[in-house]
């Protein structure tokens, strides 16, 4: 579904990725893990075109989407959760869903308003809250919620469950095994293993803005020296 080649992305003179690579198929968890610093965030925001990126090939479902401002990207069939969630903090819960409401995919089963409440029920009494007044957690799922009224074909998560309680990280756990087995494909960026190789299916490991390394996660359980190479604080 997506396809990342010789990727190069700067901030100014400073250089931020290397040539990185990575694929993500249809119907999969993929994860994009590493340090902090590292260039995680840096792809995602390379493939939605939020930083233009100097190098290299971006295809989403075959067509390259390098270049293209945000809005088309997005139009594509491609939903983000970014870090921080950057929910609209002065608009009402009801409002954050269905400002950018839309069906770019033309999928048949479509996310609505009340089927996004029906996944996140926490959200059914905040409706008429503003998007500053959620605690962290009602704005994860307020941001995940939003994402998904795009009706997206591949789903992009940044520290998915940064910052949040873990009663609150169980549950968003939860939503996203359930939104894999719904067959949409997922991006995910966060910092907990032990969850991440429980729902996804393949990994990529992410050093100085290169791709070092991908398998699997059993391959990824199986190899504590990566964790110690790469991973270990």
């Amino acid at each position: 579904m997506l396809e990342i080649e010789d990727l190069n992305t700067y901030y100014g003179t400073s250089q931020a990725l290397f040539g990185l690579a990575m694929t993500v198929e249809k119907g999969t968890v993929t994860t994009l893990i590493g340090r902090n610093g590292m260039g995680k965030t840096t792809t995602i925001n390379s493939i939605m075109g939020i930083i233009p990126s100097e190098k290299g090939a971006i295809r989403f479902l075959g067509d390259e989407i390098r270049g293209l401002p945000s809005y088309q990207i997005a139009q594509k069939g491609i939903g983000l959760v970014p870090e921080g969630r950057q929910i609209f903090p002065n608009l009402t819960v009801r409002e954050n869903l269905i400002a950018t409401a839309a069906n770019f995919s033309q999928s048949k089963k479509t996310w609505t308003l009340e089927s996004v409440l029906e996944f996140f029920p926490a959200l059914k009494d905040k409706l008429d809250n503003m998007g500053n007044q959620l605690s962290g957690g009602e704005q994860q799922m307020l941001a995940i919620g939003r994402a998904l009224m795009l009706n997206p074909q591949l789903l992009i998560l940044d520290e998915a469950t940064e910052g949040l309680a873990p009663l609150i990280r169980e549950q968003i756990w939860l939503r996203l095994s359930e939104l894999k087995q719904s067959g949409l494909t997922i991006l995910l960026i966060d910092k907990n293993l032990d969850a991440l190789t429980r729902i996804a299916d393949q990994h990529y490991i992410i050093e100085k803005g290169k791709t070092v390394w991908q398998g699997t996660s059993d391959q990824l359980t199986r190899s504590p020296e990566l964790r110690t190479r790469y991973l270990g604080v």
